[in-house]
């Protein structure tokens, strides 16, 4: 009796999995249209320099000073006369304020500019349900929905309605869910936001990929093939 209510169990699951999974319309990037183009305004937040990025300095009462240094990967630019200063992280006009004070014991009257020459890689990761995840260089600010194209579009099997953006934007691991279904992508994705250099966005696994899998990997990869008996509502076993 208890074996015949396991094979009943997984023929109706089996049977639900199918079920769903026919009646579930894959989504291709071609169905995909892209979402508006960013906005950039007063109110954006000014660049933060990154490790790698280079940075034009120039000192007008010291022109001996005048260096093009590079952001370390410990966040740090080493200029004359000072100890290591962290620059990353910080804009412009942060680390122009922290350099003349820095320099204000080594000089009367310190004047500089700074200015950012060349900027680092800028990268995301795109995993889970895409069709090729990866790593991809960001062309411009783009959001996390612009991420998944560039690797390729959602798979069948995705939860576009909780995709995962992980961030260190602000120094904190940061865990935001957005909805990229095709019914927010008809109201615009109001929530997008711009992606920071190496967030992460995961694609999870949908519902009924999840009882597929589970299907596969549990239940028949676990039961032979073909029975060689069953049983009645008895209990009788017959062969």
């Amino acid at each position: 009796m208890r074996a015949f209510g396991l094979i009943g169990l997984v023929l109706a699951a089996s049977l639900c999995a199918a079920s769903a999974s026919a009646q579930q319309q894959p989504v291709t990037p071609t169905q995909a249209a892209p979402p508006e183009t960013m906005i950039y305004a007063d109110a954006t937040p000014q660049y933060r320099f990154f490790p790698g990025d280079e940075i034009e300095i120039i000192v007008f009462s010291a022109p001996e000073l005048n260096r093009t240094v590079t952001v370390a990967p410990d966040g740090r630019i080493s200029l004359p006369l000072l100890q290591p200063i962290r620059a990353a992280d910080l804009t412009t006009d942060e680390l122009h304020d922290t350099l003349v004070a820095a320099y204000s014991s080594q000089l009367r009257t310190p004047e500089l500019s700074v200015s950012a020459k060349s900027y680092a890689s800028r990268q995301v990761f795109v995993g889970g349900e895409v069709a090729r995840p990866g790593i991809y260089e960001m062309p411009a600010n783009i959001d996390a929905f612009q991420a998944v194209m560039l690797a390729g579009g959602f798979l069948p099997t995705a939860r576009r309605n909780d995709v995962l953006v992980m961030s260190r934007a602000t120094g904190a691991t940061t865990v935001s869910e957005l909805d990229l279904s095709p019914r927010a992508m008809r109201r615009g994705f109001p929530d997008a936001q711009p992606l920071s250099r190496y967030d992460v966005v995961y694609v999870p696994r949908s519902g009924i990929s999840q009882v597929n899998l589970f299907m596969q990997q549990y239940v028949r990869d676990a039961l032979p093939v073909q029975f060689s008996f069953y049983y009645d509502l008895r209990g009788n076993r017959n062969n």
